[in-house]
């Protein structure tokens, strides 16, 4: 029998077998006595491992009758305790080497979030008041201790603020910055690369969120909690989950800091702009440090794979902001149905919750129609379009003037009425001045109605974390 949505060969399970390699787990319903029990281990199996989980149901299950008792009963989803001996050596061996260490950092990446740890990482930082880190896809994670949205026309709000953040104990006052190996800023490159400790917290190396794998760690002493395990130096503890590990470390951490130990300086993170007159075009370096005093805490902050990845860099988030970024597939347009993910998520939290999508007009061509999804659901993102005339990360790797990197130019001020929109902003900012103006205006700060907010530079002006990423891409394709 052959049906539409399948090969035309009769084989009905292709997709699901398809989707085996890329899924923590698959079901394919075609019993109705344990339809029910699949369904609910898929559930566990997602939700426990944070990862995608693959269902295939026949249309002729959908309408079968199953009792509806189990219900009643929550899917258990609690997860397999670590091993009480293994853990007990991890914690004995990382307290001795915390005890020992003069010059410890934390660093944090992508995992420590997506497996739930956020609070954990805190509080290791907080009792231990080691400097900490993160990586491009661990920004985020922790409170930085950005201005908040605080009155950024206070001609003293940065001296407040700096001084508040060198003077502090809580988290912020300990964060230095974004570590990508060689390509980190040089105060953050010889601060992390000389330490004699090195806690690492769900670590994701993958050669973009590596620097091209540049780290260049100066010590041996190096601890990675990760989500299914735990590595001491060499050492490889199975089954010794970040989570309950790390937990368990919290508990006794602060017997044995060094009685010595001199709390480290964190480096210090540029927080302004040198003044600009009005009419002066935008740069990449310019922007994001002018839209790091805008965003608020709370903010959901979401970056497309490229300039908006690697901008985001070089900002400063508030405190309890929640970072998206996808570095490891890098799946241009992935951003936009991410925007309307996170929208729908926080407009159940609170209505006062801003989503913030971070987008190159590139890449906005790949998934464009989720913004009509977004006002069909009433929701409303910030929308920055990145216009640079294209791909700009793909002019700097291989191909500046090639015709392939061009894109065909829309008007993105006309996208919202075009979906239907009927309360929206939309607006194109060109230079430092038009900038400003729109950052300090308080109704614009206010999440009330989708907006779409075109921002313009020059086709090959990008940031200097992508610069140098671009090189070293371009330099692994020559196989050099």
């Amino acid at each position: 029998m052959i049906l539409h949505h399948t090969l035309g060969n009769g084989d009905f399970t292709v997709f699901h077998k398809m989707s085996e390699s890329i899924c923590q787990t698959t079901a394919f319903l075609n019993d109705i006595s344990t339809a029910c029990d699949e369904i609910d281990r898929c559930l566990k199996v997602a939700y426990t491992n944070q990862r995608p989980v693959y269902i295939a149901i026949p249309s002729n299950m959908v309408d079968m009758k199953v009792t509806s008792t189990r219900l009643e009963k929550p899917i258990d989803l609690s997860v397999v305790p670590n091993d009480e001996a293994s853990q007990k050596e991890v914690i004995d061996r990382v307290l001795t080497m915390i005890s020992k260490a003069k010059s410890p950092v934390i660093l944090v990446d992508a995992c420590a979030s997506r497996h739930n740890c956020k609070d954990e990482v805190q509080q290791l930082v907080e009792i231990t008041q080691f400097p900490v880190f993160v990586t491009p896809m661990g920004k985020g994670t922790i409170d930085e201790g950005g201005i908040g949205g605080e009155d950024i026309t206070d001609p003293g709000i940065f001296t407040k603020l700096d001084t508040k953040l060198s003077s502090g104990s809580n988290v912020a006052s300990r964060y230095g910055g974004v570590y990508i190996g060689s390509l980190s800023k040089p105060e953050v490159k010889n601060t992390v690369e000389n330490a004699d400790l090195v806690l690492s917290c769900g670590a994701l190396l993958s050669d973009f969120n590596t620097g091209s794998f540049s780290y260049s760690l100066g010590t041996k002493n190096i601890v990675e909690f990760h989500s299914d395990h735990t590595k001491v130096r060499r050492a490889i503890y199975p089954g010794t989950k970040m989570k309950e590990a790390m937990q368990a470390l919290n508990s006794k951490v602060s017997s044995v800091i060094r009685k010595n130990y001199t709390v480290q300086e964190v480096p210090k993170l540029k927080l302004a702009n040198t003044p600009a007159p009005s009419g002066t075009p935008l740069t990449q370096i310019w922007f994001w440090t002018r839209v790091s005093s805008w965003f608020k805490e709370s903010d959901v902050i979401i970056t497309e794979t490229g300039t908006a990845a690697h901008g985001i860099l070089e900002t400063r988030f508030p405190n309890n902001v929640v970072g998206i970024s996808q570095i490891l597939w890098g799946s241009i347009g992935f951003s936009v149905g991410a925007a309307l993910g996170a929208s729908m998520a926080a407009k159940e939290m609170s209505s006062n919750k801003r989503v913030i999508l971070f987008v190159g007009d590139g890449s906005l061509q790949l998934t464009i129609q989720e913004i009509s999804t977004m006002i069909k659901n009433k929701v409303n993102p910030y929308i920055f379009v990145l216009n640079n005339g294209g791909y700009t990360i793909e002019k700097l790797i291989h191909g500046i003037d090639a015709q392939y990197n061009n894109i065909q130019p829309w008007n993105h001020l006309q996208i919202l009425p075009l979906f239907g929109a009927t309360n929206y902003q939309a607006e194109r900012i060109t230079t430092v001045g038009e900038t400003n103006e729109l950052f300090d205006d308080p109704s614009f700060a206010t999440n009330d109605k989708i907006r779409l907010i075109e921002v313009m530079f020059n086709p090959l002006d990008a940031p200097i974390a992508l610069v140098k990423q671009a090189h070293f891409a371009a330099e692994v394709n020559k196989g050099k």
